[in-house]
């Protein structure tokens, strides 16, 4: 796997809030929270909160409501009851503390626009019609590039690039904006296990080196097994949440998913076999491709 040296830049505001801010005072918090599509509930009663630096990954099957509680954070979406505050306040979209890694779409061959150019969007999309970037715009592109290990191919028109080095670019997108927040999902889908890696290790070096709370919505907890603190599952329309080591276990997913589910540790993997899946929900992040602010 390559390593990948150069750390995340962070702008002087950014620092001096980092270093301000209380980190045992939650970023997200959910009290008493529900979400349903009709009679359909996807999880009701969630207490929940998450704290800067903290590694949360959301798993479950397919109709758990995974993006949707990307989509409530993101403020595309209301609860049916109960209260969500994001960094003290209700949640709303275009905010610049958070970074969002939508689920991933191959971009067509004949995109012409370049990676530099996509992750200029997450500092500047937000704003209507075209404007030249100045010099510190470039320089921050640069060194988001760099700290993705995207410099190779910043020039690349992001149609010709693979799917991981895509994700690379769609995470620097995301972190234009120095977020206290990163919301990912499905950020491994369709990746060899080389990109699994890379990507993974990206978002743990972030969340470590500026104190980021990762919200990492995947099928999969393998690839995030040693950077995670905890899990939320969500099956049934029930949840769960803890460490990996009490939530991903025999009891705790049979009772959850209220059918027998045996979890095998082989190694240094977890399988999970016998878990139902289901899908009478449509589940998706309805955003446009690309990453950065919501």
């Amino acid at each position: 796997m390559e390593r990948i040296e150069a750390e995340t830049p962070l702008s002087g505001r950014a620092r001096a809030a980092r270093a301000s801010a209380d980190p045992t005072t939650p970023v997200i918090s959910f009290r008493g929270a529900a979400l349903a599509y009709g009679d359909r509930v996807l999880w009701r009663d969630l207490d929940l909160d998450v704290r800067p630096g903290e590694f949360l990954a959301v798993l479950g099957p397919n109709g758990s409501g995974k993006t949707s509680l990307l989509r409530v954070l993101l403020g595309r979406r209301r609860l049916t009851s109960g209260t969500v505050a994001v960094l003290g306040g209700a949640p709303r979209r275009g905010s610049r503390h958070m970074g969002y890694v939508p689920q991933q779409k191959t971009l067509p061959a004949h995109t012409m626009l370049r990676a530099r150019d996509l992750v200029q969007l997450g500092l500047d999309g937000h704003r209507w019609g075209l404007s030249p970037a100045g010099r510190s715009v470039h320089r921050r592109v640069d060194d988001l590039l760099a700290s993705v290990g995207a410099t190779p191919f910043a020039d690349v028109p992001v149609g010709r690039l693979s799917g991981g080095e895509q994700q690379r670019v769609r995470i620097a997108q995301a972190l234009a904006t120095d977020p206290r927040i990163m919301l990912l999902d499905e950020p491994l889908l369709s990746l060899d296990l080389q990109y699994q890696r890379t990507v993974t290790a990206l978002v743990d070096r972030r969340r470590r080196s500026a104190g980021t709370a990762v919200v990492f919505v995947t099928h999969e907890i393998n690839p995030v097994l040693k950077p995670v603190d905890r899990v939320l599952y969500l099956a049934q329309g029930r949840f769960r949440i803890g460490p990996p080591d009490e939530v991903m276990t025999t009891s705790a997913l049979t009772e959850l998913y209220g059918t027998q589910v045996d979890v095998v540790r082989v190694r240094d993997r977890i399988v999970v076999i016998g878990a139902p899946d289901t899908a009478t929900v449509h589940d998706h992040a309805e955003a446009p491709d690309g990453g950065g602010r919501p």
